[in-house]
C-alpha cells in the first residue's frame, strides 16, 4: 500500500434540535488517501486491493475508535476513487476483507457494514452511511457523517474512510428497535 496520509474528524455533539444532550455523542471518521496501484488501467485480478482493505479496516477501525469517548455503537464504510480509477477498485478496497478488521476494531459488529463509494475529485465530498452495528433495525442509529480532503483524491488515488459513533441520534424517537432488545445472532434484530 502506498499510503499519502490519514486524516481523523472528530464531531462531538452536545447540543442539538433546542436541547442540551445529558451526555455528548461522537462521532469520528477515519479516513486514508492511498495511491491507486491500478490507476489509467483495466486489470481483471483485484485482489491486490483486498489486503489493503484489511489493512485500512484494521488502521482506520482503531483510529477512530480511539477516539470515541464510549464503546462503538454505529458504524460505515466508504470510498471517492480518483477519475483514473473505477469504481470497482473502491469495492474491492471495501468489500471482501475491510468489514472483518473493522468487526474487530470495535469489539464485534453482526450487522452488514453500510457503505457508499464514488468517483470524485479533489475535495469531493462523501456521506459515510451509519447503522448500530450488531442490529441493523436500531433506528436510532441510522445517520450518516460527511469527509472530504479539501485536495484530493487525485486522479490517481483513492480515500477510504471509516466513521464510528459512541452512540445514536441525539433524542431519536421515530421508533423501531430499542438498544434493549437487541439480539445478537443474526444481525439484524
Amino acid at each position: 500500500m502506498d499510503l499519502v496520509r490519514i486524516r481523523t474528524i472528530t464531531d462531538i455533539i452536545y447540543h442539538e434540535g433546542f436541547r442540551r444532550l445529558a451526555t455528548p455523542s461522537r462521532k469520528v471518521a477515519a479516513g486514508a488517501l492511498i495511491k491507486n496501484p491500478f490507476a489509467g488501467r483495466y486489470i481483471k485480478d483485484l485482489s491486490d486491493l483486498y489486503a489493503i482493505g484489511a489493512e485500512l479496516g484494521e488502521r482506520l477501525g482503531e483510529t477512530a475508535v480511539a477516539q470515541l469517548a464510549g464503546q462503538p455503537h454505529s458504524y460505515g464504510k466508504a470510498a471517492i476513487v480518483g477519475m483514473d480509477g473505477e469504481l470497482e477498485h473502491a469495492a474491492a478496497l471495501l468489500h471482501p476483507t475491510l468489514g472483518a478488521s473493522l468487526r474487530e476494531a470495535v469489539s464485534g459488529g453482526k450487522a452488514i457494514i453500510p457503505s457508499a463509494k464514488k468517483k470524485g475529485g479533489p475535495g469531493a465530498a462523501i456521506d459515510v452511511p451509519l447503522h448500530h452495528k450488531d442490529a441493523m433495525y436500531v433506528r436510532s442509529h441510522f445517520d450518516a457523517m460527511t469527509f472530504r480532503l479539501e485536495d484530493a483524491p487525485a486522479a490517481d488515488e483513492i480515500l477510504v474512510i471509516i466513521a464510528v459513533t459512541d452512540g445514536g441520534r441525539p433524542h431519536a424517537r421515530v421508533g423501531g428497535l430499542q438498544l434493549s432488545d437487541i439480539r445478537v445472532d443474526d444481525g439484524q434484530t
